[in-house]
């Protein structure tokens, strides 16, 4: 078998890079970039809530829960803000703009604006690791106290909003956006500060630029105090779509040179003095081992005066502070005894019952709040015994995925309806989204504390986890509770910023068990060569792989349609509606859209009355971004379009149809991460060569359970992906977190 294919453009949020832009996603202001090649179906412009359709109207839809639960977790960081009284963590050897920029942070630490005769040498100071101390929990989100529908700016905001823009050469369709995210007196604050319409999702620094141009007109340049604070949020901004929770110094500033900043160091130090990010500074280590008489841990200096070199990190507060309470969480649960339900004498007898590794799972979870569990598809064999036993000794336990795809999949495994609460059979724990579990509209809900209502919470497809969902969930467990983070470590990292179990994996502060189950079959045997960085041959005597050559984005299109609607259905006896197509971006000769609309012609060909789509169409929908609900149109009315997601009804009023709802027949990698297909049709187009990773290949690979189709066009680039393209670089702070937390595990 000769495999070579799959251009896989990583998600647009994990192909951004600071330092350049995507190529294709230059778009006029406003306009979220569809080009962009993996992220979620609507992404920035989805991020208003949707109908939920078959709820009353006393209840909050599923958006405004998850809204809920945002405003809490925001509320929960201003608190920790609040209890922060020392600086920042600090100590190391810096000069020059790396020294100057820490004497601002300290002024502003300390209520003062950094001015030019602030920036001294400062002296190095630490900051104490915190002990492990549960925070105040959040409290649980209140449903029917929620409003029914959606709440959005009043409409002569928007209309005096819309006024601006007009005058400033801006799309007056920006006015919703706009008005949202600067609130009232939106009109004044954009004539004030042009340059806070960049922090409108699709708006690009040179179309803000232009903005401010036409309406200050000669007091607009480049040197502008607001301009190079817009730009250095922007920056963050787009570091943290492309998965980083902060940035280091010396590439932010570099990266604010190209874009134009005459003084990037000015530009981020009036940024940390309005507020609108934060510095960090975390120690590295040394090379060479420390001389005798050097003072260590909270002396940084050795008997010539030297300090312990430290690194300069600038982040957005959200992302920051997400970090820092889920290393928070993740120590109160390491450090912390588990609550002893069921005696060990039972827990090893579960233990001795269990087969290979599902053991060493169920050992480790007994005496442990924290473990991984890695392995491909068929270690989740594994959590679901371990969830079985812990049914058995008692306990409260529910499983929860990232997203829908996952849920049921894992529901499926355990014969369990996806939203039925555990009983007294061990068959009978549930499966839940994490949102779900966040908001209460899934699983056991609160205690009186606010905390969740179990003993022990199993994560499923733990890589797709970012640091807010994390931070949530680990600030969000009762004490002595167990939590089990369960995925493969090859796939794709989450859309979200952060790498939150790559970093644990790394850090090594918990047990680890590492699945020996293979995963079946010749698709399972070609998927985990590629997980090692080998692209070889596999016997495939029942056609369970298949490469399909192609000469051009035209031939893979029709090929790829050939195979879903015709030979697989033909051949392997697997329908088209149980077949899934991945394609590495939405843009592209034979990306998303092309595909699906080849796609819907033949096997749902209709007029497309209601924004592009007809009943029976399959679909993808966003209410928020990062969020994809899969599901098929059922019918459109007045009141929008009506959908079935995972089983449950979905209203999409018709505003907000063409922002949040694509069309399904073809996904991206990302939008699939979750899910598994009897069969797959993987499409690598030749102009997706750039795209190619090793992250990308094995995850499109794997959606495939009986059979895999490529249809390639990529030539040799794709063994060169396997072979030599790892994921790309996150620079995220949780393992230094860590450290003075949790001792590192053997």
């Amino acid at each position: 078998m000769s495999t070579e294919p799959e251009p896989a453009t990583e998600d647009t949020a994990h192909a951004v890079d600071t330092g350049s832009e995507t190529p294709g996603t230059a778009e006029p202001a406003g306009a979220a970039s569809d080009a962009r090649s993996d992220e979620p179906a609507g992404d920035a412009r989805s991020d208003e809530p949707a109908g939920d359709g078959g709820e009353a109207a006393a209840q909050v839809s599923e958006v405004e829960a998850e809204l809920a639960a945002q405003r809490i977790e925001r509320e929960r960081i201003e608190r920790r803000k609040a209890e922060k009284q020392g600086p920042i963590d600090a100590g190391g050897k810096l000069s020059g703009s790396a020294a100057d920029l820490l004497a601002a942070v300290r002024a502003v630490e300390s209520g003062e604006k950094p001015a030019a005769t602030v920036f001294g040498a400062p002296e190095p100071a630490r900051r104490p690791a915190p002990e492990p101390v549960r925070p105040p929990r959040p409290a649980p989100a209140e449903h029917s106290a929620a409003p029914a529908g959606p709440v959005g700016p009043a409409p002569e905001t928007v209309q005096s909003v819309r006024r601006v823009l007009a005058e400033g050469g801006a799309p007056e369709g920006l006015a919703p956006q706009t008005a949202a995210l600067l609130g009232e007196g939106a009109q004044d604050a954009l004539r004030a500060d042009p340059w806070l319409l960049l922090r409108v999702a699709g708006v690009r620094p040179e179309q803000a630029d232009g903005f401010a141009r036409a309406l200050l007109g000669a007091e607009c340049g480049p040197d502008d105090e607001r301009r190079g604070r817009a730009v250095t949020v922007w920056l963050l901004e787009q570091a943290a779509l492309a998965g980083h929770t902060a940035l280091e110094l010396p590439r932010l500033t570099a990266t604010l040179a190209q874009r134009g900043v005459p003084d990037p160091d000015a530009a981020v130090q009036s940024t940390l003095a309005e507020g609108e990010a934060l510095a960090f500074q975390d120690a590295l280590e040394e090379t060479g081992a420390r001389r005798e008489g050097e003072q260590d841990e909270e002396g940084e200096e050795g008997e010539e005066g030297e300090e312990r070199p430290v690194r300069v990190l600038i982040g957005l507060e959200r992302y920051a502070l997400a970090e820092e309470s889920l290393a928070d969480g993740l120590a109160r649960l390491v450090n912390s005894a588990p609550k002893q339900d069921g005696s060990a004498a039972d827990w090893e007898q579960a233990a001795a019952s269990a087969q290979g590794s599902a053991a060493e799972l169920i050992r480790a979870v007994a005496g442990h709040g924290l473990v991984l569990h890695t392995g491909g598809e068929a270690s989740l064999a594994e959590p679901a015994a371990l969830l079985r036993t812990a049914h058995a000794l008692g306990l409260r336990a529910w499983a929860a995925a990232p997203g829908p795809l996952g849920r049921d999949r894992f529901a499926a495994l355990l014969g369990a309806a996806p939203a039925e609460p555990p009983s007294s059979e061990p068959e009978a724990s549930a499966a839940v989204t994490v949102t779900g579990l966040l908001t209460g509209a899934e699983g056991p809900g609160r205690d009186a504390d606010g905390a969740l209502d179990l003993d022990l919470l199993v994560v499923v497809d733990a890589p797709q986890l970012d640091v807010e969902a994390g931070a949530l969930l680990a600030e969000s467990l009762p004490d002595g509770a167990r939590l089990v983070l369960a995925g493969d470590p090859a796939v794709l990292w989450s859309v979200g910023p952060g790498r939150v179990f790559a970093d644990l994996l790394a850090a090594r502060v918990c047990p680890q068990v590492a699945s020996r189950r293979p995963d079946p079959g010749p698709p399972g045997e070609l998927v985990s060569g590629i997980g090692i960085g080998e692209l070889g041959q596999v016997e495939a005597p029942g056609k369970e792989v298949v490469i399909v050559p192609v000469r051009d984005a035209g031939e893979a299109v029709h090929r790829t349609v050939q195979l879903v609607a015709d030979s697989v259905p033909r051949a392997i006896g697997v329908p088209a509606e149980e077949t899934q197509v991945i394609t590495p971006g939405h843009g592209g000769a034979a990306g998303t859209r092309v595909l699906n609309a080849a796609l819907k012609e033949r096997l749902n060909p209709g007029p497309g009355r209601f924004g592009g789509f007809d009943p029976g169409d399959r679909v993808v929908h966003t209410p928020v971004p990062g969020r994809v609900l899969p599901g098929r149109v059922v019918t459109a009315d007045a009141e929008g379009l009506h959908l079935s997601c995972a089983g449950e009804t979905v209203i999409v009023p018709r505003d907000r149809v063409e922002g949040s709802v694509r069309h399904g027949w073809a996904l991206t990698a990302h939008q699939a991460l979750g899910g598994r297909w009897p069969a797959a049709v993987v499409v690598l187009p030749g102009d997706a060569v750039q795209a190619l990773s090793r992250p990308w290949i094995y995850t499109a690979f794997g959606r495939a359970a009986r059979h895999l189709s490529v249809v390639h066009g990529v030539e040799q680039a794709l063994p060169r992906a396997v072979a030599d393209i790892p994921a790309k670089p996150r620079t995220t702070r949780l393992p230094r977190l860590l450290t003075p937390q949790v001792p590192t595990a053997d």
